[in-house]
């Protein structure tokens, strides 16, 4: 038996906060107020809301159930699969493993940007933070942002190392309810502000209120398919990792129970990321500012707001930052763990020899993302518009293989399989699975269906037809 099937969740909770914290990520600070600010506010909130505990649910149940189900990480469970079956879905195994280890290349060169900006606030350089230029000339520097890299995968190889239960479970048990609390804290904090260009108030009804004023057909549709692609990225959803939580789950984890809770969490998160986050930027900079996502966001016009609010700006910014940097960690770990895990189960290694020679290669991948805006800068043409390393890798993975993968996965549990798979694994030790029926419906038709949409959109097809 490989060693990291010998491992498993203490108890239900530290699954929970483990898998929430994979759900918690980057993505729910700069992606998720972005899209509600431009997306009608409450309007995108709703339905996002709607998404998570519809689509969300029935894909987070489907991912545990499999991997608990065969106990074993992504290639392990298809092979699994492919041997029941009589049918070759070894491939979606190979995409599984695949998508984790591209991603992580690159997000570890982001979390080497937060250490960064989090020393800087922490050694109280704020006002240089806020200066132009500062973000592109700390990015296209020959030696910083790999030195921060290297010092981020450190942090996150030594939480990996340690193993499931002492290094994983452990720091989200600590960490998770520090990155609520923080959350919390500034959100509110948030709405208090007042700025040149408003108030936090005024900046809350904007994300709270559903606005519907110039909202064609077309632009509620892509609102929608916004909130779909902001639901996958959020949730961790078919990126493996999910499937290797659930193959360390014992099997009086209550599955239907724990994925509502993961879910709500990671609802809660980005609920108070959007106002934390939305009040402040309006409050400085107006509806304007609320245009800006990613990068620009978090490290060029947060910054400069944190400097306009004087000297409470050092101690926002301290706190934001290393939310960011909790945040960025628990996700990044998950990551590695999914790599790590099906590498051991793949070649038989000891986890300790798997993480030191999976984070060295991960680590020499990202010193090429690095490279990316220096000696090896180009801009390729995409749907999503220019490009250079890391928005390649991050569009190939994000906008190609995820929406593929969990098309794939759909179709072996919904048609091959069957529900009744997942629905007997969920039930197993007399647990009930009160929304069967309506999950069944939702792994058969209608997830398989959205998402061949979403990844026709995404991808630039329709466009061809509009011109």
């Amino acid at each position: 038996m490989a060693e990291n099937t010998k491992s498993s969740w203490t108890s239900q909770l530290g699954f929970i906060l483990a898998a929430a914290g994979s759900a918690v990520g980057l993505g729910n600070i700069w992606r998720f107020p972005y899209q509600a600010a431009t997306g009608g506010g409450g309007l995108f909130l709703l339905i996002y809301i709607i998404l998570v505990f519809t689509v969300g649910y029935a894909l987070l149940t489907t991912e545990i159930a499999m991997g608990r189900k065969t106990g074993k990480p992504c290639m392990g469970t298809f092979d699994d699969i492919s041997k029941e079956t009589g049918k070759n879905f070894k491939f979606l195994g190979y995409t599984a493993y695949f998508i984790p280890f591209v991603i992580y290349s690159y997000y570890q060169v982001i979390g080497g940007w937060v250490t960064w900006y989090f020393l800087q606030y922490l050694t109280f350089h704020m006002q240089e933070t806020a200066g132009d230029g500062f973000f592109t000339g700390f990015i296209t520097h020959q030696y910083a942002p790999i030195f921060y890299t290297m010092l981020y995968t450190a942090v996150t190889m030594f939480i990996v190392y340690k193993g499931v239960e002492k290094g994983v479970e452990k720091f989200c048990k600590y960490v998770m309810p520090v990155l609520f609390m923080l959350v919390i804290f500034i959100a509110f904090y948030a709405i208090t502000l007042k700025g040149p260009s408003g108030t936090g108030v005024q900046g809350l009804k904007i994300y709270l209120v559903p606005s519907i004023k110039g909202i064609s057909f077309t632009k509620f549709l892509n609102i929608v398919m916004s909130a779909i692609a902001q639901m996958f990225y959020s949730l961790s959803l078919a990126m493996g990792i999910m499937i290797t939580y659930g193959s360390y789950c014992k099997k009086d984890v209550n599955i239907s129970k724990s994925v509502g809770r993961i879910a709500f969490f990671d609802t809660f998160v980005a609920f108070f990321a959007g106002m934390m986050i939305i009040p402040t930027v309006y409050a400085f900079n107006g509806s304007e500012g609320l245009s800006s996502a990613g990068p620009g966001l978090i490290f060029v016009t947060l910054p400069k707001i944190f400097n306009a609010m004087g000297s409470f700006g050092v101690v926002f910014g301290i706190l934001f930052f290393a939310l960011v940097l909790f945040a960025a960690l628990t996700s990044s770990m998950s990551l590695l763990e999914t790599v790590v895990s099906d590498t051991m189960e793949r070649f038989k290694m000891p986890r300790e020899k798997t993480v030191v020679r999976v984070s060295l290669i991960e680590f020499l991948l990202s010193v090429i993302v690095c490279l990316g805006y220096t000696v090896w800068y180009f801009e390729l043409s995409l749907p999503v518009g220019k490009a250079q390393i890391l928005d390649l890798f991050d569009y190939v993975t994000n906008n190609v293989l995820m929406p593929l993968l969990a098309i794939g996965i759909c179709i072996v549990i919904g048609w091959v399989l069957k529900p009744t798979w997942v629905e007997n694994e969920i039930e197993s030790q007399g647990k009930v699975f009160k929304f069967k029926n309506f999950y069944f419906v939702l792994v058969k038709y209608f997830i398989p269906v959205v998402l061949f949409i979403l990844f026709l959109n995404t991808n630039g097809v329709f466009k061809l037809f509009t011109k």
